[in-house]
């Protein structure tokens, strides 16, 4: 590994300039958030549900994970190239003397939107759940898959 020394100071506390910024950009994050208090902040957009996406030579394979969430309350929509999911989950209510310690666990309507790299088959889609995970089974539309093409010799 080659270091340019761009000035005199010794190489053993070298960091990149883009350390310090990110430094910077944290601090400046926590010192607006300490100003303006929990009244003005604007709510966070969490990412729910989490999926992984996979492929193979046929389909696109989403799976969603969705604790809690009942199959008849969610909205599976496919068109051309984007699957969008959405719902609403459900926290069942606390009572008015209880104080939290921790609170990851946020209730709400949701949508993810996500856009693939090839047109599907929209008749031929298929989604299940089963112990919170949904998958979702996306046939590649035919024009999408690849073809073996024969040479012809003269």
């Amino acid at each position: 590994m080659i270091i340019r020394r761009f000035s005199d100071w010794p190489t053993w506390d070298w960091r990149s300039p883009f350390d310090e910024l990110e430094r910077m950009r944290r601090e400046l994050d926590r010192l607006s958030g300490d100003f303006t208090g929990s009244v003005f902040r604007l709510p966070t957009a969490g990412v729910f549900p989490l999926v992984n996406v996979t492929e193979d030579q046929n389909n696109y394979y989403v799976r969603a994970e969705l604790p809690g969430v009942p199959t008849d309350e969610l909205d599976i929509s496919v068109t051309g190239e984007t699957l969008t999911l959405s719902g609403e989950r459900k926290l069942p209510e606390e009572s008015d003397k209880s104080s939290y310690h921790r609170r990851e666990r946020e209730a709400g309507s949701f949508s993810r939107v996500i856009s693939l790299p090839a047109r599907l088959d929209v008749d031929k889609v298929k989604a299940h759940a089963e112990d919170g995970v949904l998958t979702v089974v996306l046939p590649k539309a035919e024009s999408a898959k690849p073809r073996q093409i024969a040479v012809k010799s003269s």
